[in-house]
């Protein structure tokens, strides 16, 4: 009992603090409310987001308020075909003066990065960040170095202009615990944008709201939300749907069910809630499994909303008691 009353008092206080990032951060950003949510239950729960939108809908600018409201090392790679690993990830330089090399860290090194239109990279250096992605470090040259920590990768990418770009590989895709589109902005919001940047521009006045020892306090917390018995095996048939689907040629591999886990239990916290419920579970199904599923009819993405749609309303949503 004592136990979970101190999970619900960390619950109140990871939604807390979380309401506090998204007041600052809707100073630079209007709107997008729920987006940052989901944003930030990926990375309380460790992993990345792939946002697939249009150029100018504000990407950049969440990614730096995010950054400054954290107190946190931003860094941005604007990702080209002529760009290599080295340039992401660091390279030892021979220094003369030394008669030695030197490593030279790369713009990874840091606790919120940018990877700007990352498909237009080559698969070679897109790979280069697989290792920062999943296991939080990097090897050069035979040496294992960690990275930061927290560490936090947003990606993104242009759906509509494909000339020149290089479709990500399944194995990075399934390294994103969502794949988010922030939209553009209604009539009301871009009045207010209007409004709010006329004279100057509301980020360079961010000041930090929370620290990167605060997220990973949160993050290790939100491991501990509870996840009922019922929960758990609804959010299960709902990955093994998915493998046995029709329609689908490739289904969620248990990295998926992993991470649909985790950002489940950290969207439950962000909530205030020291339990998970089947409607978490619902909300995240398309965000967290929408990119790791393949359809016959349209390949990788297309349809596949629909298809999880369709399989949400035919599992029978669990109705016992979900705390503890």
């Amino acid at each position: 009992m004592v136990a979970d009353m101190q999970m619900e008092v960390e619950a109140a206080r990871i939604a807390g603090k979380v309401q506090a990032i998204q007041n600052n951060v809707s100073k630079v950003i209007i709107g997008k409310e729920e987006v940052f949510q989901k944003i930030m239950a990926a990375f309380l729960a460790g992993g990345n987001v792939l946002l697939e939108d249009m150029p100018g809908t504000g990407k950049t600018k969440l990614a730096k308020a995010l950054a400054a409201s954290l107190d946190a090392e931003f860094g941005r790679i604007q990702f080209t075909p002529d760009l290599l690993p080295s340039d992401v990830t660091g390279l030892n330089i021979y220094r003369q003066d030394k008669g030695a090399f030197e490593f030279t860290a790369g713009p990874v090194f840091c606790n919120i990065l940018l990877a700007d239109e990352i498909n237009r990279a080559t698969p070679r250096t897109q790979s280069s960040l697989l290792e920062c992605m999943e296991e939080r470090q990097v090897t050069v040259d035979g040496v294992t170095r960690p990275m930061k920590r927290p560490f936090f990768l947003i990606a993104t990418q242009n759906p509509v202009e494909t000339a020149g770009t290089y479709p990500l590989p399944e194995a990075q895709i399934d390294r994103f615990a969502m794949q988010l589109s922030m939209g553009y902005p209604a009539m009301e919001e871009e009045l207010m944008i209007i409004e709010r940047y006329r004279t100057q521009d509301p980020l360079a006045e961010l000041t930090p709201v929370c620290s990167c020892e605060e997220v990973l306090q949160m993050q290790e917390t939100c491991r501990q939300i509870y996840v009922s018995e019922s929960v758990g095996k609804y959010l299960v048939q709902i990955i093994q749907a998915t493998r046995e689907h029709s329609s689908l040629m490739m289904g969620v591999n248990p990295r998926g069910t992993l991470s649909y886990l985790h950002c489940v239990q950290a969207y439950a916290a962000i909530r205030g809630r020291e339990y998970v419920t089947p409607d978490d579970v619902k909300e995240l199904c398309i965000p967290v499994l929408g990119h790791r599923i393949m359809s016959y009819r349209t390949g990788q993405g297309g349809s596949t909303g629909e298809i999880l749609e369709e399989i949400l309303g035919r599992i029978p949503v669990p109705t016992e008691e979900w705390t503890r």
